[in-house]
Formats: structure tokens, C-alpha cells, sequence
């Protein structure tokens, strides 16, 4: 399983790259099987944070270990 998980976690970082809307990444992910559990894995690793801006907007962000895993990946 961890065969199929790691490209697909790697993709969800890469896609949301400098942020992106809760919304648009819930949307965009919905359609891609399976959604919540690349999801909820990309979120136990610590690669996602999310907060809300000033506006309410709620977005998802890269963290530290997120930015870390799409330079690995860029390198390779």
C-alpha cells in the first residue's frame, strides 16, 4: 500500500505547492480516489497546515516538512 500512498502524497504537495484554498483542494481532491486518506496521511506526516486569513478564507499551506518533501522531489 505504502507503493501506492507515496506518489500520491507526493502529488498532493506538489499540486498545492504555495497554498491553496480548503475549498479548492476538498473540490480538486474529491475526484481523485482515494481522497481522504492521502489526505489525513499528508496531515499525520505534518506536511499541511491550515489556517484562515483576515478575510475568514480558510487555506492549506506547505509546512516545513511539506517544502522539504517537493524539493526532494524536484531534485529527483
Amino acid at each position: 500500500m505504502a507503493d501506492t500512498i507515496e506518489p500520491l502524497v507526493a502529488d498532493l504537495v506538489e499540486w498545492i505547492g504555495r497554498g491553496r484554498r480548503y475549498t479548492e483542494v476538498m473540490d480538486a481532491w474529491k475526484t481523485s480516489c482515494p481522497r481522504l486518506p492521502i489526505w489525513e496521511e499528508a496531515n499525520a506526516r505534518g506536511l499541511l497546515a491550515r489556517h484562515r486569513d483576515a478575510y475568514g478564507t480558510e487555506w492549506v499551506q506547505l509546512t516545513r516538512a511539506g517544502h522539504d518533501l517537493l524539493q526532494a522531489r524536484l531534485r529527483t
